[in-house]
């Protein structure tokens, strides 16, 4: 059977490489289908306010039914461990995880061990788990993912999001406190192994400077795949570059590697008055990717190619699909998002869906 799979796919790549433009989504060595994945955490509070949305065809359609349609196939989902409200809470993910199962998605879940945003300048403790001792932290640790893994049933999991310099601070912090954040990174990885045979454990880190030396840190750990933040306002202007990071990286640690957040704006105009992140040139990648409608689609169109290039890559999620300006144009506390949503300013399908589909 091995031996047909390597026919086959050595035969799929050949032909890639005899049609310039063809991209053919090869399968991970698991036998899985390319992850072509969005990120869309917010949309059950958006949905609240019962947005219309359009498919490429102008049609009024489902908001998921659009998605499924243009080749998604994986939702990546926040969880916050007591959010202020019930937005990324744990009750509202998994009544949308069962949504999203139901009409056919995997899912992707990223446990930021915090009650709000975790990122590279940002890895809180939730505020139940600060004074209690380090092996009370652990068993929590264990215990909330146990849970989540049980209930929720991942196809995918992060233990952590965006880890850089650890988790759950400063307990976890991955300098000051190394073998802390080994121990309770380690709790994580087995509630997930202890409790399911099928969910894949992802560390993820933002960006591709010092990624070498995050994860010759993390190089004792059981986890299947390394997941990477790719904005070029943050990230460097050069996917030449991501490109030779990802081979580098799952060569090196043997590991299947996908792009587990990233995203473009097809305008730099905005639709409400909440600042967006991305509003000037000189945070693009110029000339070869405006903020158009094309550029847009040309970016996620290569990267899904240099991902397919890459041995080990199995997929990518853009994040923030569902961002539009959803509390109307006037809004000062909504999205910072709605110029790299997968929507325009009319809630109207962009033409960069077209970069989802297998071919």
């Amino acid at each position: 059977m091995n031996i047909k799979i390597q026919i086959l796919t050595s035969f799929l790549i050949l032909i890639s490489c005899n049609k310039k433009n063809l991209i053919v989504p090869k399968l991970n060595n698991e036998g899985s289908e390319f992850i072509s994945a969005v990120d869309i955490s917010s949309y059950p509070e958006i949905s609240n306010l019962n947005p219309i949305f359009y498919d490429l065809g102008g049609n009024q359609k489902n908001f998921l039914l659009i998605l499924k349609e243009n080749g998604i196939n994986t939702v990546r989902l926040r969880l916050w461990v007591n959010p202020n409200n019930e937005h990324s809470g744990f009750n509202e993910v998994k009544q949308f995880s069962k949504t999203l199962k139901a009409n056919g998605f995997k899912t992707w879940l990223t446990l930021h061990y915090s009650d709000s945003w975790a990122d590279p300048e940002h890895q809180d403790t939730p505020t139940q788990w600060e004074e209690i001792s380090f092996t009370t932290l652990k068993d929590s640790v264990f215990n909330y993912t146990k849970r989540v893994v049980t209930e929720l049933e991942p196809n995918y999991i992060q233990i952590g999001n965006e880890i850089n310099s650890g988790f759950l601070h400063p307990y976890g912090h991955i300098s000051n406190n190394h073998q802390n954040f080994i121990e309770l990174m380690k709790m994580g990885i087995s509630a997930v192994r202890t409790n399911s045979n099928n969910t894949k454990i992802i560390l993820h880190f933002a960006g591709i400077e010092n990624a070498d030396w995050f994860f010759s840190q993390v190089n004792t750990l059981d986890y299947d795949i390394i997941g990477l933040s790719y904005y070029p306002i943050w990230h460097g202007k050069s996917l030449e570059d991501l490109k030779i990071k990802m081979k580098q990286l799952s060569q090196t640690y043997n590991k299947n590697i996908l792009i587990a957040e990233t995203a473009y704006p097809f305008t730099l105009e905005w639709n409400d008055w909440t600042n967006n992140i991305v509003g000037f040139e000189e945070q693009l990648i110029l000339p070869e990717y405006p903020a158009t409608i094309e550029g847009q689609r040309k970016f996620i169109k290569q990267i899904k190619r240099l991902t397919n290039e890459v041995e080990n890559g199995i997929g990518f999620c853009y994040w923030g699909a569902e961002l539009i300006a959803w509390k109307e144009n006037q809004s000062v506390d909504a999205s910072h998002w709605e110029n790299q949503a997968l929507f325009d300013f009319d809630n109207k399908a962009l033409p960069v869906f077209s970069e989802f589909e297998a071919e």
